[in-house]
């Protein structure tokens, strides 16, 4: 059970979790991520959210995890 969730905590789980939550980046785009401020820009860009809705998006998702 602790071996789930190491695994849930893992980046490599946070960039698949990424990849399903917002499905219109590539897996490249998702792998170039360099830290949950850039993931905030990208949702923003992607999504044609103002800044405020995409951080808020992004830290309900990424819960105090970081990439």
């Amino acid at each position: 059970m602790a071996e789930n969730t190491a695994r849930a905590a893992s980046p490599l789980g946070m960039r698949s979790e990424i990849a399903i939550k917002w499905p219109k980046f590539s897996q490249e785009e998702v792998r170039d991520l360099k830290s949950t401020d850039d993931l905030v820009s990208q949702v923003q860009s992607k999504y044609e959210l103002d800044k405020a809705q995409a951080q808020k998006d992004v830290d309900a998702f990424a819960n105090g995890r970081q990439l």
